[in-house]
């Protein structure tokens, strides 16, 4: 895949100091572009940047999407934007909406506002799985969804639907990627609303036992991290028209349930330390908001994109489970 157009340019990343952005942020570093974080590190973590915040091509704004002269200042001379900056989970969307809100809708307009103003060439941003909503046929298409199931959904929702206005009223182009339960390096797996395979790795590593949300049968598109890096540079260089303006599902195209998915962690993580094949998995409530399978069509980003992802889960998880090990 031919990256070279991406040399010297200038992108921003929002949310960069977070798990998706800060590994953006490095593989844009190593392509040679001129990269700008902006991040208010709610949730983004300092570490993430430690590698590239003294690259003579990278820079730091520490700001919030919510104010839109931060935004404003963080678009200026911008060629494209990769948005990934947004308040994640459902859980945290259902115990507190307004935040949700006021970060994934209110700080998504000032982003496009900015951009369009600032007259970026293109904007790549994170959409979600979840718009798939109460929508049971698998696998998902991405002209086919759902009623949304929480509030982080809806918020998502309203991001593609602005995000389609903006072009069409402004002629800003724009391509959303909708993400499958990425995992990979550099995810946190601590806080409450940690990512379930970084929250079982550390409590595996610890000899804690994992608690399973209902029986372990509910599925998902597990999607490493290099799978994600790789749909977002392709947005980003993408030149047949027919590309621009869609959202694409970014995944890998197969599921594992949560016992599979558990199973393979204690296998990986055994081969660091035999005592963990021992600890007991406990199974708790479902959770409210969940949906119970998900599973992406891949082919639209295939046939549009070029997306070939190189990362099915067995060999994303043991790379992670590797990164975790050596590094936490």
């Amino acid at each position: 895949m031919n990256f070279t157009k991406l040399e010297n340019a200038k992108i921003l990343v929002t949310g960069g100091a977070g798990f998706i952005g800060s590994n953006l942020c490095e593989e844009l570093l190593n392509l040679k572009a001129k990269v700008t974080c902006l991040d208010n590190f709610s949730t983004g973590r300092r570490e993430n940047l430690e590698a590239i915040k003294d690259h003579p091509n990278f820079n730091l704004i520490e700001g919030d999407i919510r104010n839109l002269e931060t935004c404003n200042r963080a678009c200026e001379s911008q060629d494209y934007i990769l948005h990934e900056a947004a308040l994640g989970s459902v859980p945290r969307s259902i115990k507190d909406p307004i935040t949700t809100n006021e970060v994934n809708v209110t700080g998504f307009l000032n982003m496009l506002t900015a951009a369009k103003d600032a007259g970026v060439k293109r904007f790549v941003y994170a959409a979600s799985s979840s718009t798939y909503g109460d929508s049971v046929k698998l696998p998902k298409l991405e002209d086919e969804i759902g009623k949304p199931l929480s509030p982080y959904a809806i918020t998502k929702y309203v991001n593609e639907l602005y995000a389609d206005i903006f072009q069409k009223a402004y002629g800003l182009d724009t391509i959303g990627l909708r993400y499958f339960n990425v995992f990979g390096r550099k995810q946190d797996p601590n806080g409450a609303y940690a990512a379930v395979i970084p929250k079982f790795v550390i409590q595996l590593m610890n000899y804690e036992s994992p608690v399973i949300n209902g029986d372990g049968t509910y599925s998902r598109d597990f999607t490493y991290i290099d799978n994600v890096i790789q749909m977002n540079l392709l947005a980003l260089v993408a030149e047949n028209k027919e590309a621009l303006n869609q959202v694409y599902n970014t995944a890998v195209g197969d599921r594992t349930n949560l016992l599979e998915l558990t199973t393979l962690l204690k296998d990986y993580l055994s081969e660091y330390d035999g005592k963990i094949g021992d600890v007991s998995i406990n199974h708790g409530p479902n959770r409210a908001g969940d949906i119970p399978h998900s599973l992406a069509s891949i082919e639209k980003a295939k046939e549009r994109l070029n997306y070939d992802p190189k990362f099915k889960i067995e060999a994303g998880l043991k790379e992670a489970v590797k990164w975790y090990w050596e590094n936490l």
